[in-house]
């Protein structure tokens, strides 16, 4: 089914609203990497039991899956700037609550504030998606590209905050972090003020043209595909890079080169956004997409044919360019199957499902690196990138409609 309606142009807005997201995303796009680096360290400090260290890493996927919805559902109702401020709202409280549970010395309060910074990013990662509103076409897929450059910088910004502020409260190591986690948010407060979006009772189709429920959305054979490959490029990127650096040092490499392993696997995440839109406009979304599949797969393969630090390295940066075409070529299909006034429920169920995923393989992957290996991790990600990109493959092969 081709897309039964899009909004006219405007490309003014729209050139002034992705640069806002992009400029809101580098700042947002931050909170993340704060919680990831330090929430495993403040954990081995307050928590009560071993076992948990890692819980207020994974509650940050929780709670990014469970925001989902509530934010799709308030940017539908009140409008995304709207949803927009309050997600900001929300980051300021959960960076002053996890630090006040690093202050109190409280696990539980810890982990509350990291629960919420995933509230937060659930309307992050909405960006994305905002970017395409007043777009059509080549310019939809260039303008999520554009955001996702906003994700490059915060991949910078959130390490080295990490490493500025640790120290900045005597006497309680990391809380100062997210005191600046706060400071970011508040920082996007003002900037996000900026966006001008149409009020959320004006977006609707033509006359004649009723608003499709969503369980005969989710019926789409292209709406499917378009989540089944966001679903397998971010589930399958989050399952290896979590369990890579444990895999790294268990193979006899060092803390160090773990960790150098995964920034050169988050810069390959988003370093190629500055030409992804531009291949997408030349070669179709779905293209693009599969091409990021075969190349998730070709990283399990590296990293199945031996255990040097090379190995590792080379896998994590094929993971990492793979994730970028394949997830944003996923966003671009989401954003050509759905009318305007179906937006915020589509993209929200399309994050849920995303985001659900990305959750439960936070959770599973160092247990299952414990159990069964790393080479058990990359043999999962082959018949996993098989099963979607057959389809993907062969709805690629069509005529490009843009």
């Amino acid at each position: 089914m081709n897309l039964i309606y899009q909004a006219p142009a405007d490309p003014g807005i729209a050139r002034r609203n992705s640069w806002v997201l992009t400029v809101a995303q580098a700042f947002g796009g931050a909170n993340a990497p704060i919680v990831i680096s330090l929430g495993g360290l403040v954990g081995q400090h307050l928590s009560p039991d071993p076992e948990l260290i890692t819980l207020p890493v994974s509650l940050l996927s929780l709670g990014l899956a469970l925001g989902t919805l509530p934010a799709a559902y308030v940017m539908r109702h009140f409008g995304r700037r709207t949803g927009y401020l309050l997600g900001s709202t929300i980051g300021m409280i959960s960076g002053l609550i996890a630090a006040m549970g690093i202050v109190l010395s409280s696990f539980l309060i810890f982990c509350l504030g990291t629960c919420l910074a995933g509230f937060y990013s659930s309307y992050v990662q909405s960006y994305r998606f905002a970017a395409t509103d007043n777009t059509t076409g080549a310019q939809s897929q260039k303008a999520i590209a554009r955001v996702m450059i906003g994700g490059l910088i915060a991949a910078i910004i959130g390490p080295q905050l990490v490493i500025w502020t640790r120290d900045a409260l005597p006497g309680t190591p990391f809380a100062g972090s997210f005191v600046s986690q706060a400071v970011l948010a508040a920082l996007a407060f003002p900037v996000l003020s900026l966006l001008r979006t149409s009020s959320p009772h004006k977006i609707q189709g033509p006359q004649g043209v009723a608003e499709r429920p969503l369980l005969q959305i989710l019926t789409s054979p292209r709406y499917l595909l378009a989540i089944a490959t966001g679903v397998v490029s971010y589930g399958l990127m989050t399952f290896v890079m979590t369990a890579s650096p444990i895999a790294m040092v268990g193979h006899g490499h060092s803390i160090d080169q773990a960790a150098l392993g995964i920034q050169w696997h988050i810069l390959a995440m988003y370093a190629p956004s500055f030409v992804t839109g531009r291949l997408m406009v030349r070669f179709g979304k779905e293209r693009v997409a599969a091409v990021g599949l075969l190349l998730i797969g070709s990283s399990a393969a590296v990293a199945l044919s031996g255990f040097d630090i090379a190995h590792f390295w080379i896998a994590l940066v094929l993971l990492g360019i793979g994730w970028n075409f394949g997830f944003i070529g996923a966003t671009a299909m989401v954003a050509d199957s759905h009318t305007p006034a179906e937006r915020s429920k589509v993209q929200g169920a399309n994050d849920f499902l995303v985001f659900g995923t990305v959750a439960c393989a936070s959770f599973s992957a160092g247990s299952l690196l414990h159990s069964s290996g790393w080479e058990t991790i990359n043999w999962i990600v082959l018949p996993a990138v098989a099963l979607v990109l057959v389809p993907l493959v062969w709805r690629a092969a069509r005529p490009i409609h843009g």
